[in-house]
């Protein structure tokens, strides 16, 4: 898609506190990345050498996609990888999928056989120690899958034992209170993609504002924004750092747009500095 709807690539950095981080793990550095919907509409080839370009400037210890790396046909994901190859990190490249890359019943062997080939690890109810044993990462199955089952995996791990979680869906931190979560990244929502300075993504308003629209032309604003409502339940959680609870998560906007276009929510590279706490 044209810069004009998308807006200009932005690197937003972060710094995570994490209780118990080990002393060697002190300043690690990972980079975030997410909703590419790469299909020769929504994400521009020059977005996205932007994106690959921008993530190796910042020297990742670890990069971790968060799903939807394709929007319905799984196909493009072929072509995806020959770009994301390029990638460079010290300990790997880890992935879960998104409701778009299990689209079709065939698309999530395709998806995850295509990023497999480039050395992606993706996990589906994985825990992986690409950080050593002391940070383990969790990669959960979609939220909207048959297999979203957080407990057999979450149990496996020790209360005292900080790690990091990889589930597409932001909606799952609520499910995901129930155990320790130092770092939930998710993606997903695209930030909402139309924000209003100092009120947030419009979304947060979006009912409201279609009682006050004449019904005739409801449906048409329906069709040029969507149906919202089925895209996440926790819209507040649509971009950004939350605390939830005693878990904190970070959702990236995405690199992907759909219509009808961004407005102050630019297309994101999350670069994630961890210190201890």
């Amino acid at each position: 898609m044209h810069w004009l709807f998308t807006g200009h690539l932005r690197v937003d950095k972060i710094t995570v506190k994490i209780a118990e981080l080990p002393a060697s793990l002190q300043g690690t550095t990972l980079v975030q990345l997410s909703d590419f919907h790469y299909d020769g509409l929504r994400l521009s080839e020059d977005m996205l050498e932007k994106a690959i370009a921008l993530t190796n400037e910042a020297e990742p210890d670890l990069i971790l996609l968060t799903g939807d790396y394709v929007t319905d046909d799984p196909t493009p994901i072929h072509q995806l990888v020959h770009r994301l190859k390029h990638l460079e990190s010290r300990c790997g490249i880890y992935a879960v999928l998104g409701n778009h890359d299990i689209y079709y019943s065939h698309s999530k062997a395709e998806v995850t056989q295509a990023l497999t080939s480039i050395g992606v690890h993706v996990l589906w109810n994985e825990i992986a120690y690409p950080l050593g044993k002391e940070l383990p990462l969790v990669g959960l199955a979609d939220y909207w899958s048959r297999e979203f089952y957080p407990a057999p995996v979450m149990n496996q791990l020790d209360s005292v034992t900080p790690r990091i979680v990889l589930s597409h869906n932001p909606d799952t931190a609520k499910i995901l209170q129930q155990w320790r979560v130092d770092l939930q990244l998710s993606g997903h929502t695209h930030g909402g993609h139309i924000v209003i300075p100092g009120i947030g993504p419009l979304v947060l308003h979006y009912k409201k504002l279609l009682k006050q629209i004449p019904k005739k032309l409801r449906r048409w604003v329906t069709f040029f924004l969507g149906d919202c409502s089925k895209v996440v339940r926790y819209w507040e959680w649509a971009q950004g750092f939350h605390k939830v609870e005693e878990n904190q998560l970070y959702v990236n906007r995405g690199l992907g747009t759909y219509k009808p276009g961004r407005l102050f929510c630019p297309p994101e590279v999350t670069v994630i500095t961890l210190v201890g706490h």
